[in-house]
């Protein structure tokens, strides 16, 4: 699982803000997404797709013009599903130091071309 630990850095960009300078949420949770997304493959190899998300907190406000670190791991494993928790740690350009801002689960389904799951180890 810890090969498959994913860890992704965006810059906070006037294009992804809203008139109160901060990120969208839409725009956090495709980037989380996104994370989680890489991570399952990682892990398993496999064509992944989200099936769920659950319980993404929104502690703090990701201002404009700041890092967002986002990281993913694979934290449970079954049959053909897997969770990843995906974490977005915001940091201040010009500083050190981070702080968690979003925290969330994502759970994904290994597919085969046809779109049907299947198992992630064989």
């Amino acid at each position: 699982m810890a090969r498959s630990k994913t860890r992704i850095v965006r810059a906070v960009f006037p294009n992804s803000t809203n008139h109160y300078d901060t990120l969208f949420g839409g725009i956090t949770l495709k980037w989380m997404d996104e994370v989680a997304f890489i991570t399952a493959t990682r892990f398993g190899r496999k064509k992944f797709v989200t099936v769920s998300s659950d319980r993404v907190d929104f502690n703090m406000p990701i201002p404009g013009g700041h890092f967002a670190e986002l990281i993913g791991e694979v934290v449970k494993v079954g049959k053909s599903s897997l969770i990843v928790d995906v974490t977005l740690m915001l940091e201040a350009m010009y500083e050190e130091g981070q702080v968690e801002a979003v925290k969330g689960s994502f759970t994904l389904v290994a597919i085969n071309d046809e779109r049907k799951a299947v198992p992630i180890f064989s």
